[in-house]
């Protein structure tokens, strides 16, 4: 079970991560062409960015991200590189949202596409997957790190949870 659960998470990211990369790509050098000021050129370049993001990205992310929360509580892996791969990826969910602005907003527009924040994207999203990749693979010790926060960030307060907040 756990085995699979990898793979899937695997399989997913890299379909995901691939997907981080190669969009903001196409939005740069695809809407630049001069086709985009006909129909036929402009409802391709719509159509395949408007797809990739909705049936392919998107649900990559939601399987990469549901998979990787399963083997957190499957393998009861709590450790602090863990949560700061999570922070990472909450960086790269950040861009995946961007993105999907981008699209929109290329969707929007008639002239040729011309949106250097695509290229801004893929500035942003490259490192977070290298760290992704760092984090995973070296699973550094960043209990240095934590010493380095104030205490009143790593105590617990011995409050108890409001009683709007508490479930049960």
């Amino acid at each position: 079970m756990i085995a699979l659960l990898k793979a899937l998470h695997i399989a997913a990211l890299a379909i995901w991560c691939a997907g981080l990369i190669l969009l903001p790509i196409v939005l740069r050098v695809y809407g630049a062409r001069r086709e985009m000021a006909t129909q036929a050129g402009f409802a391709e370049f719509r159509w395949l960015t408007h797809y990739s993001y909705t049936r392919v990205l998107s649900p990559a992310a939601v399987v990469a991200v549901v998979a990787g929360t399963a083997l957190i509580f499957a393998l009861e892996v709590f450790d602090a590189w863990l949560m700061a791969k999570l922070a990472v990826v909450t960086g790269m969910v950040l861009v995946h949202v961007w993105l999907g602005h981008l699209i929109v907003q290329a969707g929007e527009r008639r002239a040729p596409f011309r949106l250097s924040t695509a290229a801004a994207a893929l500035v942003a999203v490259v490192p977070l997957i290298g760290l992704v990749l760092w984090l995973v693979l070296a699973k550094p010790d960043l209990q240095p790190l934590l010493a380095l926060l104030p205490e009143v960030l790593t105590e617990p307060r011995g409050n108890a949870i409001p009683a709007r907040l508490n479930p049960l």
